[in-house]
């Protein structure tokens, strides 16, 4: 029956996904100013993406799946890096970390504790850092 549905159509409702993944856009170096002061009380995830590459618009995408109900207030921040050079930079000399992409950074006391990149950011286990 699931094939037929598919290929037909299904006349139950389909439920609407519900994201709790709420991307705060990283634009600007003074916002790291902020992301090192919200560190000191709460985990902060930062996400280095490539808009051109194939492997972080696919880990992107994991990465939006993993988030369930109980991390609805993790602060996540995006950085395009190819339109934020400058942030992305800076991102690596203040938290000390080498530039890959995609790249997650968890940051915690304004230092990074954690840091992954391309498939590995999929495997991270989120509640770690609630």
């Amino acid at each position: 029956m699931g094939v037929f549905n598919s290929l037909f159509g299904s006349k139950e409702p389909q439920k609407e996904k519900v994201s709790y993944l709420k991307w705060i856009p990283l634009s600007s170096l003074e916002q790291l100013d902020t992301i090192k002061k919200q560190s000191k009380t709460e985990s902060i995830l930062i996400f280095k993406h490539s808009t051109r590459c194939g492997i972080s618009k696919m880990v992107i995408k994991q990465f939006e799946g993993l988030f369930q109900e109980n991390h609805q207030y993790l602060k996540v921040y995006y950085l395009d890096l190819l339109n934020y050079r400058n942030v992305s930079d800076e991102v690596g000399y203040t938290f000390q970390v080498i530039h890959q992409s995609p790249q997650l950074l968890v940051i915690k006391n304004e230092v990074s504790v954690h840091a992954v990149s391309h498939n590995d950011i999929t495997q991270i286990n989120l509640t770690r850092f609630i």
